[in-house]
């Protein structure tokens, strides 16, 4: 019980480990406004299923920052998106458009869901149980098992 306790608080004290001192609030809050919704356009390219704005991984607050800084230099949402495709391709996109270089990034779920549908399919299909040969003797005892009389057993 003691052993069970000490787990508890044990457990209970983990998540401080991993806190931090909060973010200095902007000096200006339009610019962060900003920042946050073009930061929700842009994949994180560690995380890859969140956003730049939703991850905390160091690469996305670099990515933060290079967006802030590019928006202090008066760049438009479009001039900084461009610079972000250039330098990591369409897959910084969030929602990438649909071209021929995307297409996996679109059709690829689809394909993987196709392919493991057809792989089942084919395992259950091959599954099915071969009809086995019974000899006369085998028939004949399955026929008086099926009617209920048994011979030899009393």
């Amino acid at each position: 019980m003691l052993r069970v306790l000490a787990f508890l608080l044990l457990a209970a004290t983990v998540p401080w480990v991993y806190a931090k001192e909060a973010a200095p609030a902007a000096a200006d809050p339009a610019l962060e406004q900003r920042v946050m919704a073009l930061s929700a356009e842009l994949r994180c390219l560690v995380c890859q299923n969140q956003t730049i704005a939703d991850s905390s991984a160091p690469l996305a607050e670099d990515l933060r920052n290079q967006v802030r800084e590019k928006m202090r230099q008066g760049a438009s949402d479009n001039q900084i998106l461009d610079y972000m495709v250039a330098r990591y391709g369409d897959f910084v996109l969030y929602r990438p458009p649909f071209k021929l270089t995307t297409v996996l990034l679109w059709f690829g779920p689809l394909l993987l869901l196709g392919a493991g549908f057809v792989v089942l399919l084919r395992r259950i299909l091959r599954r099915r149980p071969a009809e086995v040969e019974m000899t006369a003797s085998e028939r004949k005892r399955a026929a008086e098992l099926l009617a209920g009389s048994e011979p030899g057993r009393r």
